[in-house]
């Protein structure tokens, strides 16, 4: 991807290791676009994505087909960030027209700056950075100044632009005779394709790359991913939320493995302080997990203990408001709006919602009080009025589907 000091190489399959220069060479390189763009924007616009997803992935993974799915489940609305395309930017393409290398400094500033830019402030994928370990290095120190703007700011009111950052690092992995498959098929595909479009003129060709038409050449473009980007990835995986994705097998069922990966969990995205205000609240999973038994016990309670209103529940179920509900079984939806007094005990309505419960209703009880006129005073004229409460009660369940033609 760039013409950076690239990591010592791995040797006997081994991972690669951090040396103390290539943890000096990240400080120079990163601090170095740190000083410009603070300079150039102003300490108070550095303002990054709330989340940062790292995508990595073997050739032929499927990082192209699936980044669309993994932004819809994220609620991500912007593109990805495509460093390969970013080294073809305008502003790439002005360095290398005035003698510059674009090695892992301009690597750095590039990204920076495109990080800044507004549509990614709450979330972007970036697909194919860190790929070396001194960018590894400058992606930890960028997320380190990301957690320094956010305590500076914090009690001042631009502590909305710079929030808790939560960083992914999501892998799709296939082995090598997967990945060396796919690609070959990919390069069958985008010739065909290419043909057809030149045959026509219908249509745009797609990027054919010579690695998907040799066997060897599709190999070691496997293994040079093992030995950089995988090693670059596995680095950040004590650090960042990993997600390691099975991606052998169909398009539904790797993305059935990104869902289960990407649940929204609360600890991990929320502002430690927000989640702490949030605590004492229980989430729905744990009020359900007993509610079943929950119910059972209540509705022994009801005919054990409080046998005589419990009969009077029933009843006035059975006799008022089942006869509504059986003339709503198309729509699945009952409104019965009720005077009765058995409903003024609040034990009443919480038998009357449990026995729908039980039964396989949703049961709701709204308690409307009307004021309605009683007596008019001719010589005042004031008007005396009493207050009527009214039970509104909605019960819905699965109504029946009726097909037509």
């Amino acid at each position: 991807m760039s013409n950076a000091t690239p990591a010592t190489p791995a040797g006997n399959g081994q991972s690669t290791k951090v040396t103390d220069l290539e943890i000096k060479d990240a400080q120079l390189i990163f601090n170095s676009a740190w000083e410009d763009i603070e300079v150039e924007c102003g300490r108070e616009n550095l303002r990054f994505p709330k989340e940062i997803i790292l995508l990595g992935g073997a050739p032929g993974s499927g990082k192209g087909t699936n980044t669309a799915f993994i932004a819809r489940t994220r609620g991500l609305t912007c593109p990805p960030i495509v460093m390969s395309a970013l080294l073809d930017s305008p502003e790439a393409k002005r360095l290398k027209d005035a003698g510059n290398m674009v090695g892992d400094r301009e690597v750095v500033g590039l990204l920076l700056r495109e990080l800044l830019k507004p549509v990614y402030r709450d979330g972007v994928i970036l697909d194919g950075f860190p790929r070396t370990q001194v960018q590894v290095e400058c992606l930890k120190l960028l997320v380190g100044k990301m957690h320094l703007l956010r305590r500076e700011f914090y009690d001042t009111p631009l502590s909305i632009h710079f929030r808790q950052p939560t960083v992914h690092i999501m892998v799709l992995f296939v082995d090598e005779k997967e990945s060396v498959a796919r690609q070959l098929k990919r390069g069958q595909e985008t010739r065909a394709h290419n043909e057809e479009v030149k045959r026509t003129g219908i249509g745009q060709p797609r990027e054919d790359r010579p690695t998907d038409h040799d066997e060897a050449l599709a190999r070691r473009r496997y293994r040079v991913f093992k030995e950089q980007t995988w090693d670059a990835l596995q680095s950040l995986k004590e650090i960042f939320h990993y997600h390691f994705i099975d991606a052998q097998g169909t398009f539904a069922e790797v993305e059935q493995n990104i869902l289960n990966e990407l649940q929204y969990q609360s600890t991990l995205e929320l502002d430690p302080r927000t989640h702490d205000r949030l605590r004492s609240i229980p989430v729905a999973s744990e009020i359900i997990i007993h509610a079943r038994q929950e119910l059972v016990k209540r509705l022994d309670s009801y005919e054990l203990e409080h046998n005589e209103l419990f009969a009077k529940v029933t009843a006035f179920i059975e006799g008022k408001v089942m006869p509504i509900v059986l003339k709503h079984a198309i729509s699945g939806v009952a409104l019965i709006n009720t005077e009765h007094p058995l409903l003024d005990d609040a034990l009443a309505l919480a038998m009357l919602i449990d026995v729908f419960s039980e039964r396989g209703y949703h049961a709701v009880v709204d308690i409307h009080r009307i004021e309605v006129p009683e007596k008019f005073d001719l010589k005042t004229g004031l008007i005396a009025c009493r207050f009527k409460k009214v039970f509104r009660i909605q019960i819905r369940f699965q109504g029946s589907e009726i097909r037509r033609g």
